[in-house]
């Protein structure tokens, strides 16, 4: 933990978001990340998402299991859904999602938002072609050599 500390009070000094996040697997540091969102004009790339991008890969697969993360914040929605997505067995943060919303990073929307049917979303949503679509999933469900995930 006190690396990815480390790694956000790092980051604001070159200009990034006070963001850092370590993850280990066996308590051997196998990838380090740090909020890059004004850096590289990506608003995905937040420290979480970037470490994983790196040990995924540094280990070669998608499938973190075996691993944690460290990370000086508590997990934004998008860097939360990432985390399950990428099987990491647990999450260590330093910073609550309420100390965040307390220098301006507030995820209250989103959160807020999911709640919502889609229909009464900030950003409306409206479903196209379905039939077209559902193509690739009949597709992938009756394909025999898949990797699942």
């Amino acid at each position: 933990m006190q690396k990815a500390i480390e790694l956000s009070i790092e980051n604001v000094k070159h200009g990034g978001g006070p963001f850092g996040v370590v993850i280990s697997q066996g308590g051997t540091i196998i990838a380090t990340g740090v909020n890059l969102v004004t850096i590289h004009n990506d608003p995905t790339a937040h420290a979480e998402i970037t470490a994983i991008r790196e040990a995924a890969r540094v280990l070669g697969t998608f499938d973190l299991s075996g691993c944690e993360i460290y990370t000086s914040c508590e997990p934004c929605p998008m860097c939360l859904s990432a985390i399950y997505w990428a099987h990491l067995d647990k999450i260590y943060y330093g910073n609550t999602k309420t100390d965040a919303k307390d220098i301006g990073f507030d995820d209250s929307l989103i959160y807020d938002e999911l709640q919502l049917k889609a229909e009464d979303r900030k950003i409306k949503m409206e479903q196209l072609l379905p039939e077209e679509a559902i193509q690739a999933f009949v597709d992938w469900k009756y394909k025999e050599d898949k990797v699942e995930y």
